[in-house]
């Protein structure tokens, strides 16, 4: 069973990798970002490429190497480090982002809540995965 939910969150977490191509667009870069240095714009673009390459390398793993990860010891050590980063970012969704950016706000909640509560998933499953 939590091979399969390593192999759905890895899936889940490809998804989500993807979705990083539409935000420039999306969050109007083009506009939004003119005001900062060239580094400061360059910095915006490679870093949210790179998050997402990572992102997607992580569910990569989690998908084609999901039995090593619940059988190997390599395996474990690799969903904690994967337990450890998810609950960083958890940690992030609410100390990071001012609820200004989603109170009230509908659609903004809805994705607020919904990765909330991803990120809680990924950090249970790849903690819980360590220690059984």
């Amino acid at each position: 069973m939590i091979e399969i939910n390593i192999k759905i969150s890895g899936i889940i977490l490809m998804l989500l990798a993807l979705v990083h191509v539409i935000f420039p667009k999306y969050f109007n870069w083009e506009e939004d970002l003119k005001p900062l240095s060239l580094i400061n714009r360059q910095m915006m673009i490679i870093h949210t490429f790179f998050i997402a390459l990572a992102v997607f390398l992580m569910g990569l793993c989690s998908f084609l190497y999901a039995f090593e990860f619940v059988t190997e010891s390599f395996g474990k050590i690799i969903s904690l480090g994967f337990a450890i980063f998810w609950a960083f970012r958890l940690v992030i969704q609410f100390v990071g982002y001012s609820p200004q950016l989603w109170k009230g706000k509908r659609f903004e909640t809805i994705v607020h809540v919904v990765f909330s509560v991803f990120w809680c998933y990924l950090v249970g499953l790849h903690f819980y995965n360590y220690y059984i």
